[in-house]
This record gives structure tokens, C-alpha cells and sequence, in this order.
């Protein structure tokens, strides 16, 4: 970094983060032992692009067991979440700071690398991925930029460092990830050498877990630019690779201009469902292939139902629909269907659709297990049987018949089938 370039650069003085306490406590213990340590990568690039920072890291020329004896002396809980690579996490004041002592690759292979530790700046920044995160800042808010790295974020450039191929060849992960970075802070044309290379290694996306796909995949879709992002995917052939069926890549457009109109925030299961949902197959196929969590999963499979809803349905269909599969499943049902639909994002039906499915209640079948037990039923499965036969009607009939109709059906239906002698009280039991 020449010194025009250096002292062209901007201060973080004044960043809040830069005043947590806890920041505040991790720069001091190490540089009180004459160590150099910076905040590197996410949150120094944030600040520079005006985005909120959740988290903290730290680049150190002090080893791994130093900063950990200096942290233990300090009183702080300390973790070694990768020590054979450099990386220790400190607590302080509630938060997680990583700390990573500054390091050059020796050797590269998949996710994982042999490194060797150094105290030269610019090697670590080398080893990074892409120059956005190859930025580093000092307590005091002095930037650090030894790639020239602050034009791609004065653009907002999704850049690799060095070649692409070989940044990609070394993790495979990175091309999922440029895709995400590129939905999260891009603006304008993607990288071509870095797309180029992305296509090129698109065949190593089959070695990486579920789980780290799942990861960025969810991360993008809630990007400001998930549709773009998406579609440039889609064009070079990576995203029916990662989802394993084809796209609808209007639907998650749609959705995303649904959201947009209503004001809420994105939701990345409900955008999945749009781009990737046409039968419940799909729900499971997708739970397979990402391994999704088991609420994200089943939030996919109850909004898969959602063929036959339109803006149109009466306050009966309301009900059934409530009925049936409760408020939010039959809500996120109806999202689908909307988005699905040839109707605008701003439609006056859809929205009064949602509306009604936000403010009717939820119906609640008046009778309950014991009711039929009162008739004489031994409790057991003959009671659920019933139960749903009863149910059933209740549901037919637009869930008007009160319980003292439904108990004489229930009367009816256990002396029809013989199922014991019906015990009448003359009491409504409860």
C-alpha cells in the first residue's frame, strides 16, 4: 500500500463497535504485551458500506496459546474453536470474538489448508478470499487496506484475491459465497473472471455437506438481491445443481415484490418455497438435499398445499382453510398461491385474502375426547374414530352446528356402531 493510498484512506473512529466494551477489552490485552492485533474482514468492511456489524473478528501476530494465556489472565472464557489453524474465541462482556493469528497457506486442499504463522500483513491479507474482506482496522479507527481493496468497495465489486480459479479450487465453498456477497453488497455487473471461475469449478458444489449449502443458500435468498443473484445462477447452470429440480424463478420475484408491498421483512422459507416448490414432493426433496431443520421443513410442506387457493375464497373456504391446517401454515399457503398466481404484488384481493385470514378465528370443534367417553365409548381408538367422524360434519356443515347438535350426532353414531350403552345425564358435560 503506497503511502498516497494510505493516507487517502477514510477513519472507523466513531464506528460502535469500536466502542463496545468488549472490543475495547480484546484490543487491550493484547496490545498491553506489545502484540499487534486489528479488526479484520466483516466488520470493517460493513462499517465502510454502512451496514449494521453483528460480530467482531480479530487478525494478531501473537500465536494462538498466547492470546489464550493473555485472555485467561484476564478472566475471560476461552474457547478454542480452531486452534490447530490460529483461531481462539474470547467472551468478553457477552459477545464471541474470534481471534486468528496472522497466517500464510503452505498448502491447500479443499476446505483445508496447512498454514504457517507469520507477522507479515500483507501475506494474511493474500490468503483471504475476496479483497472486501482483506480490510483491517486498529482500535483507534486507522484502515489498513494493503490490496488496494477500498475501489472494489467504493463499487461495491465482488472481487477474488489473487486468480479466481485457484481461490475457488481451494474451498469450493467461495462459489456459493460470491453469490451471496454479490446478493448481500453488489451492485452492478458481477466479476467476470470470478464468475468465469465459479462455472468453471461448479463440479466440487457435489463434495461440499448439506448443511454449509444450506447455510448460503438461506443467507442469499434473504439478500437485497436475491432474485438477481438467483437468476445469474440459473443462467450458468449452478442453481438447478444446488436445488436439484428446476426453478421458478418468477414466483421468488414475485414473492419478493409481495413482501416488499405488505412491508415485511424476507423470509427465506417462505422465498425457497416460491423458487423451488411445485408439488409437496418438492418439500421433501428439499429437506433431503439441504437438510433442513425440521421447522424450516415443515413450513415448506404445509405451504406446498397451496394449488386451488384464490383471491376469491369466501369466508367458508376462509374457515376450512384455518380449520384445517391453522393460521400460519394457511397464511404462508396463501403467500404461495399469491405469488403463483398471474396477479399483481400490489392486488387489492390478495391483500384483503390475508387480512381475512389474519382477523377470523381460528374454529374450534366444540366437543372433546371425553364427551364421547360419557356416551359410554371405552376410551381407546373407537373415541378418535368418531371424534373425526363428527369432526367431519361440523366441517361440511360451515362449522355452525353448536354442541348440542354435535352430541346428539355423537349420541347417534356410538349406537349406530354398538360401541356401549349411551349414558344421558341430562347434563351438556364439559
Amino acid at each position: 500500500m503506497s503511502p498516497s493510498h494510505r493516507s487517502s484512506l477514510p477513519s472507523l473512529a466513531g464506528a460502535d463497535w469500536l466502542g463496545w466494551p468488549g472490543t475495547r477489552e480484546v484490543f487491550a490485552l493484547v496490545r498491553a504485551q506489545g502484540f499487534e492485533i486489528r479488526a479484520v474482514g466483516g466488520a470493517v468492511r460493513d462499517t465502510l458500506l454502512s451496514r449494521r456489524v453483528h460480530d467482531v473478528d480479530f487478525a494478531t501476530i501473537a500465536l494462538p496459546e498466547t492470546v489464550m494465556e493473555l485472555a485467561r489472565g484476564a478472566g475471560l472464557k476461552v474457547v478454542a474453536t480452531g486452534f490447530d489453524h490460529g483461531t481462539v474465541t474470547l467472551i468478553a462482556d457477552g459477545r464471541a470474538f474470534q481471534v486468528t493469528t496472522l497466517r500464510k497457506d503452505v498448502e491447500t486442499y479443499g476446505r483445508r489448508a496447512k498454514v504457517s504463522y507469520t507477522d507479515d500483513w500483507l501475506a494474511d491479507a493474500s490468503r483471504r478470499d475476496f479483497t472486501l474482506n482483506a480490510l483491517y482496522a486498529e482500535a483507534d479507527g486507522t484502515l489498513h487496506d494493503p490490496l488496494d481493496a477500498m475501489g472494489d468497495i467504493e463499487t461495491r465489486k465482488i472481487r477474488f484475491i489473487g486468480d479466481p480459479r485457484t481461490r475457488v479450487a481451494e474451498d469450493y465453498l467461495r462459489i456459493l459465497r460470491f453469490f451471496r456477497l454479490n446478493a448481500e453488497l453488489g451492485d452492478g455487473d458481477f466479476d467476470a473472471a470470478a464468475l468465469r471461475a465459479c462455472v468453471s469449478g461448479r463440479g466440487g458444489l457435489y463434495g461440499l455437506s448439506a448443511e454449509r449449502v444450506n447455510s448460503e443458500l438461506m443467507r442469499l435468498l434473504r439478500a437485497p438481491r436475491a432474485a438477481g443473484s438467483l437468476r445469474k445462477m440459473f443462467e450458468h447452470g449452478l442453481l438447478v445443481q444446488v436445488l436439484g429440480g428446476v426453478p421458478f424463478l418468477c414466483r421468488l420475484e414475485k414473492m419478493i415484490a409481495i413482501e416488499a408491498h405488505l412491508g415485511r421483512e424476507p423470509d427465506a422459507v417462505l422465498r425457497l418455497g416460491a423458487l423451488a416448490l411445485a408439488v409437496v414432493e418438492d418439500a421433501e426433496r428439499l429437506k433431503t438435499r439441504l437438510r433442513l431443520p425440521g421447522a424450516d421443513a415443515k413450513r415448506l410442506e404445509a405451504a406446498s398445499g397451496f394449488r386451488g387457493l384464490s383471491a376469491t375464497l369466501g369466508e367458508a373456504g376462509v374457515s376450512a382453510g384455518l380449520h384445517g391446517a391453522g393460521r400460519s401454515a394457511f397464511r404462508e399457503g396463501a403467500f404461495m398461491a399469491w405469488a403463483a398466481s398471474r396477479d399483481m404484488a400490489s392486488d387489492t384481493a390478495w391483500r384483503d385474502l390475508m387480512t381475512r385470514i389474519e382477523e377470523t378465528p381460528v374454529p374450534k370443534f366444540p366437543l372433546l375426547g371425553r364427551d364421547i367417553v360419557g356416551l359410554g365409548v371405552p376410551q381407546g381408538p373407537a373415541v378418535g374414530v368418531i371424534m373425526s367422524e363428527i369432526e367431519s360434519c361440523w366441517a361440511a356443515g360451515g362449522f355452525e352446528l353448536d354442541r348440542a347438535r354435535l352430541l346428539e350426532m355423537a349420541r347417534s353414531a356410538v349406537a349406530s356402531k354398538g360401541g356401549g350403552t349411551v349414558h344421558d345425564t341430562g347434563k351438556d358435560k364439559t
